[in-house]
């Protein structure tokens, strides 16, 4: 999920080209009237989605193969809160970004893992892309198996073997770097319509990066959108990324902070350390510092990148894979796992 922050990079360069407006209904830019069906008549905005205030939900999955549309999907009643209007509750959901990812490619033209290389990973020099796709041979062939001590996340075996969960490419490339309803499915992505369906690259969470990669990106919202000569956004828009765009509420209880874990957002980063709520344990670190940046984990992957937008200082941590259930191995101080706190506390 860290990939979500660097979507917002690329999300507001569109905002700074003129191409996308974070307060305009993105039905604008989409084939079709995007609507809660609970509150037909409320728009739906990238300011929402970016900040998982949409009223969208990840209750009939967010994983929308080849050859079916983003409309088809969201059509689907399991996708929204009949209690929420958008805009008036946080609930962390994977689908924003998949709208968001159809909502850029429907103002270009351009499919989205090719947008991610031109907005931000190519003028950074990142060797990195979205699901595989445009990635270096030099990048597959160093890419981190993801692991579990067990088949999967609902069994676990601490005295078991390492069950490799995902990205053991040995050396190739996917046949298809787009998500298909399974392996036997054709993958043409030339008859691709941009638009249509932007979770074909996993804007919620498919970037493959190194973690160098990760620390430029730091780097960039640390140094108000300019990294090693490079400026990619203004001051001010970093700014605006930075300022806290919802927090939770305690008396109206305006959100589901993910059982403490997310209680400030900006957009598509996480701020933690901001309320001071015992409902709210967000800060790993342990420290009471105030930061920025977003948690990532799937497959056996625990991660974060955050930074300290006073001293400028960034820390990232990527575990590859745990033993034990992390459920069993609850933080000490924070909603985070007890190995996550380790890393944390190891790079304060």
């Amino acid at each position: 999920s860290i990939s979500k922050t660097v979507v917002a990079v690329a999300v507001m360069r569109l905002v700074e080209s003129g191409q996308l407006d974070l307060d305009r209904d993105v039905a604008s830019y989409l084939s079709f009237k995007l609507r809660n069906p609970a509150f037909p008549e409320a728009k739906i905005c990238l300011r929402q989605l970016l900040t998982h205030t949409s009223s969208l939900r990840d209750g009939a999955g967010y994983a929308i193969p080849l050859g079916v549309t983003l409309q088809t999907e969201a059509s689907l009643p399991e996708h929204w809160d009949a209690a929420h209007a958008p805009g008036a509750y946080f609930s962390y959901a994977n689908i924003n970004f998949v709208v968001i990812g159809t909502v850029m490619e429907a103002a270009t033209g351009e499919r989205f893992d090719r947008l991610m290389q031109r907005l931000v990973l190519d003028p950074l020099r990142i060797d990195g892309c979205f699901n595989w796709a445009l990635c270096s041979q030099g990048a597959v062939e160093r890419a981190a198996t993801l692991y579990r001590s067990g088949p999967d996340e609902t069994r676990w075996d601490p005295d078991g073997p390492w069950v490799a969960q995902v990205d053991e490419l040995k050396g190739h490339k996917p046949d298809c770097p787009a998500l298909r309803r399974d392996a036997s499915a054709p993958c043409d992505l030339e008859t691709y319509r941009p638009g249509s369906n932007g979770a074909l690259f996993s804007p919620q969470g498919g970037l493959r990066i190194s973690i160098m990669g990760l620390a430029k990106i730091a780097r960039l919202i640390a140094g108000a959108g300019e990294v090693d000569g490079v400026r990619l956004l203004r001051a001010a828009t970093v700014r605006e990324m930075l300022a806290s765009q919802w927090h939770f509420d305690p008396k109206t209880v305006n959100g589901d902070t993910e059982n403490g874990s997310m209680c400030a957002y900006g957009l598509s980063l996480q701020l933690t350390a901001r309320v001071a709520d015992p409902a709210c344990r967000d800060d790993v670190f342990g420290d009471g510092l105030p930061r920025a940046g977003h948690l990532g984990e799937a497959y056996g992957l625990f991660g974060g990148v955050w930074l300290n937008p006073e001293t400028k200082r960034a820390a990232i941590y990527l575990i590859t894979g745990t033993s034990l259930d992390p459920k069993r191995e609850p933080g000490r101080h924070s909603a985070f796992t007890r190995v996550e706190e380790a890393a944390a506390e190891a790079l304060r």
